[in-house]
């Protein structure tokens, strides 16, 4: 996270036991040329599938072959848009034989040949379907909570994965009795967040947020509003941030929900996160150890580890541009 970037943290916006600081960044970028994955699903010009499926995908004309060899860790995705393509860790799609998360932020180059998309299951218990593709269950397609999406980001293990998410539909089914019954006939994540009762409580928390920051934004968009640092019963978890104010405006919606899936279902109560330990939090990048994996010519992908935290950032190599696309921090 260049110092160069000038984040700062601005006073809270407070729902419940969830707490979102706007920050704004001294420095803003054009990223105008890149796809999200809700956009490229949505037009068709993103084909996910599992593995095995790849022999029959045909740029712009996707026909999925007969299932030859799915895994669970493991899908094909061909972007067939002249745009790059952006992918966050923690998206969740949704079908195939059962529902996965990215497991990492990466960029797929335009019009890409075939690509093995590492992602971790998070729907224990089903392996079948009856179509090879996969979608969203938007919109906007949903975002894992944090706590999910540090299993997947940070220790990147299966298990722990499928442990986070059968918490967190426990602690939906506490936090929406009414409920219980319907979450106990599904282990997917989504569904979960997508059952009615559990909706009800989501939009209590997240409607009033995803308002008043839609408002900041608009408010600060000569400020380049560019992400969050998110606490939940008074202890921060997490911080989002991109490179414009634009591509913020687009992963905001699901941004939202997910911090709202993690407010609704923690029970621990606390005070209130202050700003100063926000800046702190958004300021402290220094680790003990850094790892990168890299795709020439397209993009960087660091991991830093810290006392106390991880953060990961997305860099795009791709021609004119050389900045952080995403940043993502997570208290440990």
């Amino acid at each position: 996270m260049p110092a160069s970037y000038g984040y700062k943290v601005l006073p809270a916006i407070r729902q419940g036991n969830l707490t979102v600081f706007p920050v704004v960044a001294a420095t803003s970028h054009d990223t105008r040329e890149f796809l999200t994955l809700d956009e490229g699903l949505k037009s068709g010009e993103v084909v996910v599938t599992e593995s095995g499926s790849v022999r029959g995908l045909v740029r712009g004309r996707p026909t999925p072959a007969p299932d030859t060899g799915a895994q669970v860790n493991q899908l094909v995705l061909v972007n067939n848009s002249r745009r790059p393509l952006v992918l966050l860790a923690g998206e969740i799609v949704t079908g195939g034989k059962q529902d996965r998360v990215i497991g990492a932020d990466r960029i797929i180059p335009a019009e890409s040949d075939p690509i093995d998309l590492g992602v971790f299951c998070v729907e224990p218990g089903r392996w079948t379907g009856s179509s090879m593709q996969f979608g969203t269950a938007g919109p906007p397609a949903p975002m894992a909570l944090p706590s999910v999406r540090n299993k997947a980001m940070a220790a990147k293990n299966q298990q722990q994965v499928w442990a986070e998410v059968g918490r967190a539909r426990e602690q939906a089914a506490v936090a929406a009795p009414a409920a219980a019954n319907g979450l106990s006939q599904t282990t997917s994540l989504a569904q979960v967040m997508d059952n009615d009762e559990v909706k009800r409580k989501l939009d209590s928390v997240a409607n009033p947020i995803q308002h008043n920051y839609s408002s900041v934004i608009r408010q600060l968009r000569n400020q380049n509003a560019v992400g969050v640092v998110v606490a939940v019963s008074g202890r921060i978890v997490w911080a989002d941030l991109f490179a414009s104010t634009d591509l913020l405006e687009k992963y905001w919606p699901k941004l939202v929900r997910s911090y709202a899936a993690e407010a609704v279902i923690t029970r621990a109560k606390g005070g209130e996160a202050s700003l100063s330990e926000a800046q702190a939090f958004l300021s402290r990048m220094e680790g003990r150890h850094q790892t990168v994996n890299s795709e020439p010519g397209v993009y960087r992908h660091t991991e830093i580890a810290g006392d106390g935290f991880r953060a990961f950032e997305l860099t795009s190599l791709l021609p004119k541009t050389g900045f952080d696309v995403h940043v993502a921090k997570m208290a440990e």
